[in-house]
């Protein structure tokens, strides 16, 4: 038996009610225990003056998978640029927005996250995503789906095949995939773009099968709710990045008609027209929304000054961002009858009007959102900025002098746009771990992961309680994956593996003949092949496959 006990620090897990309480953590074998069980602890870790908190999850960060790649082959100069810091524990390779999966996995659990999920993963991609995301050490990791652009679910709905055969498909695609949740990105769109469209309103027919996004959208929410997926819908709206599309987020919350949506990156969803630039926040328009709509939550993707590079499905707004890449490169492909990527790379300038009221926008979101359990912190990395920016953004959002400070440094031009400075919200400890642990644990379903109860996994961080903000989650005093300690005096000291994540739901086994046919017919290849088998996930316990209201 392994024991570690944890001593001298305040606990904050708000899941369970707990703000700066005085108690001892244990662990073990990897779960958090009572104290009774721990009386001979074999470990004891000094937490005096330090904040003791789950492990942080990171529900929408685009880690692995082609895209990822691609990435790093149009930016190979960066690569080159920033090598890994000096004195790793190991030799994890260099970048930013393009590191190695392995330095991925360093530089979030070096400032205390230990999972981490790619939302964005395209089913003929999913092998390969799976293996890259095995590569990523000491993070739990899991993929949602990408459907809604897929000709085979197009067709069911546009044939009036009905619901039943949709939630089929969907189950039979998660299994075959082993993914763990549903993303849309522009639905219908991506389709659309293949036959020369180049926008989407909600209510607008796809060219080729003539049904709207909303059909789409609508259609996969029931799905996902009658097969009991714990995470609803991660939607990647239409229209990302146009001026106006603040009125179709606004339109997305009400057809949903009270069923549940997770809205992603809305600060690119939020843009008005107002003001001689015909450029202006939208900001409090879509939080009064989201506010008075409890089956509605967001991430914010908030952006970040600097060089990064954009990598999505969402070719059409890929293609039509390509003018304005920094430097002058793109790549965009199309994955027939799949789904689609772009790669942008892009510089967010403070000088820009339009970048400066972007990174106004993610604020303003965050601060008008009254729910800490509704809106999770993300940069939608790296489209916004790399996620090793995170504790800047943290003291953002808990200091409003500093932000105040920073906010007077963007141009008069912006300023006059944003309520920001208005706004004097400052978010607390408790909301910071709210916003980082407890709520994504919540809405993956997860309830081992995300508070320090008994029975969860021993997933712990101890940070310095520091009063600049930015410096305490840069980097943790201490991390334990599954009670293991990682990283000790804020450096990497071990290298363990996190479990991969998935669902497996029950579908009506005529869909096997159905997509046999499909594939025989349409891709040229066999469903055999693209199913992925157990073993090329993670070896041995690696995998937690949740249940859900129809799982076999």
């Amino acid at each position: 038996m392994s024991a570690v006990r944890i001593t001298g620090g305040k606990v904050l897990d708000p899941a369970n009610g707990e703000v700066g309480v005085a108690r001892d953590v244990f662990i073990v074998d990897g779960r958090i225990a009572s104290s009774d069980l721990a009386d001979s602890a074999t470990e004891t870790i000094d937490a005096k003056g330090g904040i003791v908190m789950a492990g942080a999850i990171d529900i929408h960060s685009h880690i692995a998978g082609g895209k990822s790649n691609i990435a790093r082959l149009l930016m190979v100069e960066e690569q080159r640029a920033i090598r890994e810091p000096a004195g790793q524990f190991c030799a994890c390779g260099g970048g930013l927005s393009t590191m190695t999966a392995h330095a991925t996995g360093c530089r979030y659990v070096e400032m205390g996250y230990t999972a981490v999920f790619e939302p964005a993963v395209v089913a003929a991609n999913a092998r390969h995503m799976h293996v890259e995301m095995g590569d990523i050490p000491f993070l739990d990791t899991g993929g949602y789906l990408v459907l809604g652009n897929d000709d085979f679910l197009l067709d069911l709905i546009a044939s009036g095949a009905g619901q039943q055969a949709v939630n089929d498909y969907v189950a039979w695609m998660l299994a075959a995939t082993k993914c763990m949740a549903i993303k849309i990105v522009n639905p219908g769109g991506i389709n659309a773009f293949k036959f020369n469209s180049r926008w989407m309103q909600l209510d607008e027919a796809n060219p080729h099968y003539e049904i709207t996004p909303r059909k789409i959208l609508t259609t996969l929410i029931k799905a996902v709710t009658e097969l009991g997926l714990a995470h609803p819908i991660h939607l990647h709206g239409c229209n990302l990045g146009v001026p106006g599309n603040e009125d179709t987020t606004l339109e997305t919350i009400a057809a949903t008609e009270g069923m549940p949506l997770h809205m992603t990156h809305v600060q690119f969803h939020s843009y008005g027209t107002e003001g001689d630039r015909k450029f202006s926040s939208g900001a409090v328009k879509i939080a009064e929304a989201v506010n008075k709509n409890p089956n509605i939550s967001i991430d914010v993707g908030q952006i970040m000054f600097g060089q990064t590079v954009t990598a999505s499905a969402d070719l059409m707004s890929q293609h039509r961002n390509r003018g304005i890449a920094t430097p002058k490169r793109w790549i965009g492909m199309d994955i027939e009858m799949d789904a689609a990527c772009g790669i942008v790379p892009f510089a967010y300038k403070d000088k820009s009007f339009v970048n400066a009221l972007q990174w106004a926008i993610g604020l303003e979101l965050f601060l008008l959102v009254e729910d800490p359990w509704r809106i999770f912190l993300t940069t939608d990395h790296p489209n916004g900025a790399p996620f090793t920016t995170y504790p800047h953004l943290i003291r953002l959002l808990m200091d409003k002098p500093f932000r105040d400070e920073q906010f007077a440094k963007l141009p008069k031009s912006a300023r006059k746009h944003s309520i920001l400075g208005e706004l004097k919200r400052e978010y607390t400890l408790e909301e910071i771990a709210i916003v980082t642990r407890a709520a994504p644990a919540k809405i993956l379903g997860f309830t081992d992961r995300g508070h320090l109860g008994a029975g969860a996994v021993g997933d712990v961080v101890i940070y310095r309680d520091d009063p600049d903000r930015e410096a305490m989650f840069s980097r943790a005093d201490y991390v334990l994956k599954d009670g293991q300690v990682v990283v000790k005096d804020g450096e990497i000291v071990g290298l363990t593996y996190g479990k991969t994540h998935s669902v497996a739901p029950d579908y009506d086994k005529s869909m096997d003949v159905k997509l046999d046919r499909w594939f025989d017919e349409a891709m040229g290849f066999k469903a055999k092949t693209f199913k992925l088998a157990d073993h090329e996930i993670r070896e041995g316990a690696g995998t937690v496959v949740h249940a859900t209201a129809r799982s076999a």
